[in-house]
């Protein structure tokens, strides 16, 4: 009897001595799962569509928002297509890759009048300003 109880102290400081070699939780919030493409291209994709789509920008009447967030290739993005034509080429793409927040921007668009302004708009919308137009 007196052997195994013994043993059962043993097993116990056992124990205890390897519960106090863990390490203590992390202060670290839990990951969101999301990849830093994708939280960057949903803040620029719903400004996008709030300030040029939603509130009818006379600018970008002729076009439609065709967003592709949900991609498995680590390449989110949302593309600006012809209002009467959804599956016709895209006539911008603004897009994040892999784990950096950096937006890419690219498409016949940019080469336009207008390419300048959707420039300068997403640049403040990817800064974290979601207003619709630049301060004055």
């Amino acid at each position: 009897m007196r052997l195994t109880i013994a043993r059962f102290a043993l097993l116990a400081a056992t124990g205890l001595a390897l519960a106090s070699c863990q390490s203590g939780p992390k202060s670290a919030p839990p990951p969101s799962g999301k990849s830093a493409a994708l939280l960057a291209m949903e803040q620029v994709a719903i400004s996008a569509h709030k300030c040029w789509i939603a509130s009818k920008d006379p600018a970008f009447k002729s076009y439609q928002m065709a967003n592709e967030l949900n991609s498995f290739s680590g390449t989110p993005r949302f593309l600006l297509v012809p209002a009467k034509h959804y599956g016709g080429k895209p006539l911008l793409v603004v897009q994040a890759q892999g784990n950096s927040s950096r937006v890419d921007v690219f498409g016949p668009l940019m080469a336009e009048p207008l390419g300048a302004r959707i420039g300068s708009d997403i640049a403040r919308w990817q800064s974290g300003n979601p207003a619709c137009a630049a301060a004055a």
